[in-house]
């Protein structure tokens, strides 16, 4: 089969992958299903991967390299093991990102993404850069009638990982509180939708990319801002005080020290974005009784219920699509904010 392959790792990003030929999975127990990629999605976490900030934990024997990532995923099963009934070849299916076991007391309390035994196909396992991979049957969620998996590809983490965000943020806020996201991008635009659909709350939608703001307009914030110096003294004037909730998809770049301080009194940050480190004077924390906390991936059940409200038409991904064949130009794009949502590989 066809596959993207990383062979080292690059602070800069410079490196490209490798489009080569390699064998294709095959069922080797009795819960595996192996999936006909269909779209996989190119996220954030993917950038990090080559730039070596998970090689420590994806590549602690050292023989990882070469590897194919891709942990976003959505095709058709293509073959199944012997103990597998809830699909069958043919099916349309998502894939949650987390191969789960099931069996750990995480697992029996429902927190997928806390697995003790969990394997992440995509990050440290070979992933959907590639014509077929390999997940088990507790990952897969068969699509409703109608949807394909170009349409979803990228909600396996990207649509999750901003639907968990925004069900934390949907609990503390109240009709005509205010929420500001940071960064409309392939997360943000997820939460937005899905913040306006579940709570009664203002959005506050901060990009500095025009088409970010283009697109937090088309998709219902109240207010679409581009940020800059004077964030912050803006955010308290339209709120009145500051924002009841701040969740940052961005995490570096000098907004992890930013974001804290959009909030009110009693405000609330949760931090989805990452590679940065948040600094916070003691006294910030008590004075103003502010709370940080961050956001992982969904679980399989937040996925599902992410996918019925993508088929009800309440979220809906926006991306562009690029071939496998031309994933590095995909990459080079994503580096540049070339384009807005998320950027998916069809092979």
């Amino acid at each position: 089969m066809k596959a993207a392959r990383l062979y080292e790792y690059d602070p800069a990003v410079n490196v490209q992958l490798k489009i080569e030929d390699v064998a294709s999975p095959t069922i080797t127990a009795a819960d595996e299903v192996i999936v006909k990629v269909g779209a996989a999605g190119l996220c954030r976490t993917d950038l990090h991967i080559i730039e070596g900030v998970w090689k420590d934990i994806m590549d602690q024997g050292g023989n990882l390299l070469p590897y194919i990532m891709g942990h976003e995923n959505a095709g058709w099963v293509e073959d199944v093991g012997s103990g597998v009934t809830s699909v069958k070849p043919g099916d349309a299916v998502i894939c949650h990102p987390f191969n789960a076991c099931g069996i750990c007391l995480n697992c029996r309390y429902g927190h997928d993404m806390y697995c003790d035994h969990g394997l992440f196909p995509g990050l440290g396992l070979d992933g959907g850069f590639a014509e077929y991979f390999k997940t088990n049957e507790r990952s897969v969620i068969k699509l409703n009638t109608g949807i394909t998996p170009l349409s979803v590809a990228p909600m396996a983490d990207a649509g999750i990982t901003a639907y968990r965000a925004a069900k934390k943020a949907a609990k503390l806020l109240n009709p005509g509180g205010y929420v500001v996201l940071l960064g409309i991008g392939g997360l943000g635009h997820i939460a937005l939708q899905v913040l306006k659909h579940t709570t009664g709350a203002r959005v506050i939608a901060v990009d500095q990319e025009p088409a970010a703001q283009v697109l937090a307009k088309e998709l219902g914030a109240d207010i679409v801002i581009a940020g800059g110096e004077n964030l912050v003294e803006e955010i308290k004037d339209l709120t009145g005080g500051g924002a009841h909730v701040a969740i940052d998809f961005v995490g570096e770049y000098g907004t992890e020290n930013l974001c804290w301080k959009l909030l009110r009194q009693g405000g609330e940050l949760i931090m989805v974005g990452y590679g940065g480190e948040v600094r916070v004077p003691t006294l910030e924390l008590v004075a103003n009784e502010i709370k940080i906390g961050g956001s992982l991936v969904g679980d399989f059940v937040e996925l599902v219920e992410l996918m019925e409200m993508n088929a009800d038409g309440k979220v809906k991904m926006h991306q562009t699509e690029y071939s496998l064949d031309n994933i590095n130009l995909a990459i080079s794009d994503f580096k540049a904010r070339k384009f807005t949502g998320r950027g998916v590989i069809v092979p």
